[in-house]
């Protein structure tokens, strides 16, 4: 069968899934809508909070960043999973402790003031449409290439669906969607790995593979007999070299800068919203923890296979591209060029493919061919030669990992809509069932602002994640964190820390994004740190503020600081 045959009946199979699942486990009351009724089991937590976690950027953009960028790229490997390890030893427990059910409901009742509620929902929803952005975009893609639609369209197809089982199921309707989902994309992002490593090196497990030798059939594959033997990134790192790029496995980028954007990915993963409140689903305080070692578990499976597939897709990508006439070029180019995410253009009209290090629209660089880096991961069966129906899983896989966390961010912006403006601020004695619809009201109206930020994106995939990342270190981390093992801090200080914070890496974002895009670059940055990195200065601006103002005006009142010393012991929270 065809590859939009394949693709069509393994997403409309898991497609039905889906809304099947999310029909069966719909929401009838504010606490399923909300924390699932605190009720799914730690494995299974673990599992939906991998779904929730692993987007659009980590199935389809972080293999393909690393696919261009070589050993820069690993500040997304240790930032991205790094994080939760914080969560598990410092916010899990004691959110779970707490027991309600929004972040910016825990800020009001720590910080004693709804002016923070206020302000923390705002965050809330400004991190999570940021968030969602790259999700959406990342829908669009998938369809786009493998159901023959538009990008544009094919974010209006996933709005639907995430319409369809956010607003029914609530919490308790995705998290068990979210099971199924990370089955899916994790079987579609191993498998093609497992079958490249076989090809280049004889090594069934791809992590192992990547730093292996090269097999006789790798050789072939290369067109090389003499790469026989030699280690893969070796053989790599040659080619790069070749074409003027920098060795694969050197990296070019400043050395603060990749320790920064690693900090803020970290800090940004234990204060992202849409991951915190999975805290508030399981049924005991100490399942919080465990869900976070499974969630790790199951995160790790992706995430040490994500250098593996990018190690593979570009060598194949050069391999099959460079030199090749382009009346010969492979299947696989023509069919990603009508999405118009890879290009060709004939500068010395010779009819022949060049890469060359430069930028693909500059007169002056060699460079013929033009690639979006975030189809790496979705055109690497293609490259390689799978089977169609690897190429139709994988597509599956990537649709699953963008609409899994575009569901949990839609339902943090529902909560800060229906349960912490409205009913914490506005109408606190709304009914249950007025609170129900103001909540599928509020995630109705985020799904469509959702898409039109996937029709219009800021930017591509992981770059904008990694600035909502940014937005989060600045913003909820400091404050949470302060607000569990400080009785001092008080509301004065939290929310002048968190208006810092997040105004200040805002505005370094746009500034050097949308305001004045020719000065981005190392030359230009505040002490050689990228936007993708300032969310750690955030933080830092963050926590000084908070404490110094802190000292300056009133201690929290005692029964305020009862309640931090109650998080952290056993026993029941003192209200």
């Amino acid at each position: 069968m065809s590859i939009l045959a394949w693709t069509w009946i393994i997403t409309g199979t898991s497609f039905a899934a889906y809304i099947y699942i999310a029909y069966r486990s719909r929401a009838k009351t504010t606490g399923a809508f909300y924390a699932a009724e605190q009720s799914v089991p730690p494995i299974l937590n673990g599992m939906a909070t991998g779904a929730d976690w692993m987007s659009a950027a980590s199935f389809i953009s972080m293999a393909g960043l690393i696919s261009f960028l070589g050993r820069d790229g690993s500040f997304y490997l240790m930032g991205w999973t790094g994080g939760y390890v914080l969560l598990a030893m410092l916010f899990g427990p004691y959110l779970r402790k707490y027991g309600k059910f929004t972040i910016p409901q825990f800020m009001a009742d720590r910080y004693y003031s709804n002016g923070i509620r206020v302000v923390a929902l705002l965050c809330a929803i400004f991190v999570s449409f940021t968030y969602v952005a790259g999700q959406m975009r990342g829908v669009g893609v998938v369809f786009s290439r493998f159901m023959g639609v538009s990008i544009n369209m094919g974010v209006i197809i996933g709005m639907a669906l995430v319409f369809f089982y956010a607003t029914l199921g609530g919490m308790k309707g995705i998290t068990y969607t979210q099971v199924a989902q990370y089955c899916v994309l994790i079987t579609a992002y191993l498998i093609p790995a497992i079958f490249i490593s076989m090809q280049f090196t004889g090594v069934p497990i791809p992590q192992i593979g990547m730093g292996s030798t090269v097999s006789a059939g790798g050789a072939a594959i290369l067109g090389d007999p003499s790469t026989q033997g030699k280690y893969l990134l070796d053989v790599l790192n040659g080619i790069q070299r070749d074409l003027g790029f920098a060795n694969y496995t050197e990296g070019v980028r400043p050395r603060i800068d990749v320790w920064f954007i690693a900090m803020s990915l970290m800090i940004g993963t234990a204060g992202l919203p849409h991951i915190l409140i999975r805290f508030f689903t399981v049924p005991k305080i100490r399942d919080a923890r465990s869900s976070a070692g499974y969630a790790l578990f199951f995160i790790a499976l992706l995430y040490t296979t994500a250098p593996t597939v990018a190690v593979f897709a570009r060598t194949n990508f050069i391999k099959t591209i460079n030199n090749v006439k382009y009346e010969s070029a492979p299947s696989w180019f023509k069919n990603w060029e009508k999405t118009k995410l890879v290009a060709w253009k004939d500068k010395n009209g010779d009819g022949i493919m060049q890469i060359a290090k430069g930028a693909w629209n500059d007169p002056k660089s060699k460079n013929e061919v033009k690639i979006d880096q975030d189809i790496m991961v979705l055109a690497n069966p293609e490259i390689a030669k799978l089977p169609n129906w690897t190429v139709g899983l994988v597509g599956a896989g990537g649709l699953a990992a963008a609409l899994s966390t575009a569901a949990g961010l839609l339902l943090v912006i529902s909560a800060a809509v229906s349960h912490d403006l409205m009913k914490g601020i506005i109408k606190p004695n709304m009914s249950e069932k007025e609170e129900l619809v103001w909540a599928r009201a509020g995630a109705g109206g985020a799904v469509v602002i959702a898409g039109l930020f996937g029709i219009y994106p800021p930017g591509f995939v992981a770059q904008v994640v990694a600035f909502a990342f940014g937005l989060a270190a600045a913003s909820f981390f400091p404050c949470i964190l302060m607000g569990i093992f400080s009785k001092k801090t008080n509301k004065e200080g939290a929310m002048a820390g968190m208006i810092t914070g997040i105004v200040f890496v805002a505005a370094y974002i746009i500034y050097f994004k949308f305001v004045n895009p020719a000065a981005n670059n190392k030359d230009h940055w505040w002490l050689g740190i990228s936007p993708e990195g300032i969310g750690t200065v955030g933080a830092v601006l963050n926590f000084i503020v908070m404490y110094v103002v802190s000292r300056m005006t009133p201690a929290p009142p005692q029964h305020i600081q009862d309640l931090v010393g109650s998080l952290r012991y056993p026993g029941k929270v003192k209200a």
